[in-house]
């Protein structure tokens, strides 16, 4: 088999508790022949339209000839690097695919002016453009299929020649891309977003960069016999178990990459199951850690650790060397395979749907409202050498300069809480926001993630709002530059992403959760200060 676990401690424990009875009530062959009813009676209609992931290797495969034929089609043309425009699953599956498979892929899932115009700079001479959303709506999307069709024509390229088109079939997405003559790839309906890494939101951009598609779905294929039986060996059913059984409850699951040979993988597993199980007030949080810097929230007694690493052997149950986690190894197909099951599996057992994502939905009506509406700006509450401070009140009325304003949302933080870090900003221009999760977590001495927004919107953006309601949330803005015009709209992408973290906080604060939204007028010249006040 291509995938291997090892579970112990409270992992082990949980799953000696709970396969048993998974295996006897048949939910393994129940989730293969499509059965909707396994998630109550309230998520059966929702489910009854989204268990096709369960047979993505075998729909996807007359894909496979015809990726490869446009991406000869497409060298021919003088076409050497792919941009994806897409956002959660539709981005986060090719990245980690093309990453592990050391393929170069232009991820724009970002609504920064500046890092679309970094896109739009990059040799556009010779760039093809994939749009790939299931809706084809979603606002991020349609504005980066907008400026690229722009940029093309400027430089004398009919867009038709270079965009390529993934969406569902119905969609306004479909029907506008065939009326502009683009190649359109149809996916399956009944496949959710986060869940379509085997379908052609991962393979069409994957392909046509490079990867050898028809190995991603072989390696998936190895697996999914063993997920189908109903069997205590069946690695789906265990890890689902070690992951949502725990007693107490563990739920945060801290995830680290330890040698293992895929890159970037927990970035797709933290959408997947944080959009999937996170909500009616429950689920489980994903925590990214770094191998290379061990932190407190990998000892919480509620945070269960899960290794990806290079070799987890085949045993099961077995305590590894004292250790209280989980360690699992495999293909990178057969990963994704696995880690769909366990987390529709983690659903049942908290007893919630896991298809869908109903507080997502909020953060966007906001953000429309925003654009529509038009606000004035709301003044800050103070400014801290050049850094904006605003949030909501039982934070912002405990502060007084920069330090104490981090320290007064920190002190909103419980016992079983969590520090959520956004950063709204162009992430090429200063990727060092990212260590603010570190710096934080010593801080705070509890679990804390990072999101680039608007990415983490479409993953743990429902955790959120509809998860734990234990989080507080740290919003760092950025004053671009340079602003960039969206063709045929009435906004720029400056006004996108400010009008994104606005609605977001504005949700949050709604939702009682505490809020301290910084933003930087000269990030560069910003960071020391930043960094200085969270020290």
């Amino acid at each position: 088999m291509s995938f291997h676990i090892s579970v112990s401690g409270a992992a082990a424990t949980a799953a000696r508790a709970a396969v048993p009875a998974l295996v006897t009530e048949l939910v393994a062959s129940g989730i293969t022949s499509l059965d909707p009813a396994l998630w109550g009676p309230e998520a059966e209609a929702e489910a009854g339209k989204r268990l096709g992931w369960t047979e993505s290797v075998v729909t996807s495969r007359p894909l496979v000839a015809e990726i490869l034929a446009l991406r000869e089609e497409l060298t021919a043309r003088g076409v050497t690097q792919i941009t994806l425009a897409g956002m959660g699953g539709s981005s986060l599956a090719p990245e980690v695919i093309t990453r592990t498979s050391g393929v170069p892929l232009t991820v724009l899932d970002a609504t920064d002016p500046g890092q679309v115009l970094s896109a739009l700079t990059d040799r556009l001479e010779s760039t093809a453009l994939v749009v790939s959303s299931k809706s084809g709506g979603t606002v991020e999307t349609d504005s980066q299929l907008r400026v690229f069709e722009r940029a093309f024509r400027d430089i004398g390229i009919d867009p038709a020649e270079r965009i390529i088109v993934v969406t569902d079939p119905g969609s306004p997405l479909e029907a506008s891309a065939a009326e502009a003559g683009y190649r359109v790839f149809t996916a399956d309906p009944t496949v959710g977003g986060r869940f379509s890494a085997l379908t052609a939101f991962g393979l069409v951009p994957s392909g046509l960069a490079g990867v050898d598609i028809g190995q991603l779905l072989d390696e998936a294929d190895a697996v999914s016999l063993a997920l189908a039986v109903d069997s205590a060996d069946n690695p789906g059913l265990i890890l689902g178990a070690a992951i949502a059984a725990t007693s107490p409850r563990r739920d945060k699951l801290a995830i680290v990459a330890d040698g293992t040979h895929i890159s970037g993988f927990a970035d797709w597993a933290e959408q997947l199951i944080a959009e999937s199980t996170g909500k009616s007030g429950t689920g489980i949080l994903p925590v990214v850690l770094d191998p290379a810097a061990p932190e407190l929230a990998a000892m919480l007694p509620d945070v269960q650790v899960v290794r990806v690493v290079a070799d987890a052997g085949g045993e099961v149950f077995v305590d590894h060397d004292g250790a209280d986690e989980i360690r699992v190894s495999g293909t990178l197909g057969a990963q994704f395979l696995v880690w769909e099951y366990a987390t529709v599996i983690a659903g049942r057992l908290l007893g919630i749907n896991p298809f869908d994502q109903p507080d997502v939905e909020s953060a966007k009506i906001a953000t429309r409202g925003l654009l529509e509406s038009r606000p004035e700006p709301e003044p800050a509450a103070f400014i801290s050498d050049g850094i904006e401070v605003r949030g909501t009140p039982h934070v912002i009325g405990a502060a007084s300069d920069l330090a104490s304003a981090v320290d007064a949302l920190l002190e909103e933080l419980g016992p079983d809480g969590y520090v959520a870090v956004q950063a709204y900003a162009d992430r090429l221009a200063v990727p060092q926001l990212s260590e603010l999760r570190g710096l934080i977590a010593t801080l705070a001495k509890r679990p804390v993630t990072f999101g680039w927004g608007p990415r983490f919107l479409h993953s743990t953006g429902q955790f959120h709002k509809g998860g734990t309601p234990t989080g507080v949330f740290l919003q760092i803005l950025s004053t671009p530059a340079e602003d960039l015009a969206i063709p045929g709209r009435p906004f720029t992408f400056g006004e996108l992403i400010q009008a994104q973290a606005n609605g977001d906080a504005s949700v949050l604060a709604e939702a009682g959760r505490p809020v301290l939204t910084l933003t930087l007028t000269d990030p560069a010249a910003n960071l020391d200060t930043l960094f200085a006040a969270v020290r």
